[in-house]
């Protein structure tokens, strides 16, 4: 079976993409086998990979950009890309034109969402030339209770791609498991509320 391949980008900074591709990953490798890529030259998600294989929480296969191109790993029903923010547009394109889905993770600001619009831009043209592709907003680190503006909700609108209806909202869990090396599926009782949002994140892309 050809692997689902879900790729995660924005080419702002600062969104908690690499972050939100370690959690998913290893969400979807507690269904089914799973390959996490790390196409950024800096390198950052491998290391935090490899502190988590010393420690024993080690639960998908793990290859960078480059040993991926060499050739990828067999038997896996899943692939999670975690896209660089700054490559050439023909690389990010090259990288995005094998996923299946694009996730962009965006903070819930105006201000952020209007930095994310050139993103959002190459995806529609992306789904333009490949109309199978599945492109979607993730609003990421949302405070509590707290509302979209009106503001925020335009900027959405205006750029023409869909949200997810999961919210991953701002929990200190998610900084604690990073510092430890770890996902919140390794968090324990206090990362149940982190769990369900990414769990239900995962069933609403896999639908």
């Amino acid at each position: 079976m050809t692997p689902l391949t879900i790729a995660l980008y924005n080419g702002k900074g600062g969104c908690g993409k690499t972050t939100l591709a370690w959690n998913v990953a290893m969400g979807l490798a507690r269904r089914e086998p799973t390959l996490l890529v790390d196409a950024d030259p800096q390198g950052s998600l491998g290391d935090w990979v490899n502190w988590a294989d010393s420690e024993g929480h080690f639960a998908i296969a793990f290859n960078d950009w480059a040993a991926f191109c060499e050739g990828p790993p067999e038997d896996h029903r899943y692939r999670v890309y975690d896209c660089p923010p700054r490559l050439g547009e023909e690389e990010i394109q090259a990288i995005l034109g094998q996923a299946d889905v694009v996730l962009l993770p965006v903070l819930p600001s105006p201000l952020d969402l209007w930095a994310s619009r050139r993103s959002a831009e190459l995806l529609q043209d992306l789904r333009a030339r490949r109309p199978g592709l599945r492109a979607f907003f993730v609003l990421n680190q949302v405070e509590a209770h707290s509302a979209l503006s009106r503001a925020s909700q335009s900027a959405i609108a205006a750029m023409g791609l869909p949200v997810l209806s999961v919210r991953i909202a701002r929990r200190a869990v998610y900084r604690s498991a990073a510092l430890e090396g770890l996902s919140v599926y390794h968090m324990g009782k206090r990362a149940t509320a982190a769990m369900d949002e990414i769990e239900r994140l995962i069933e609403e892309i896999l639908k």
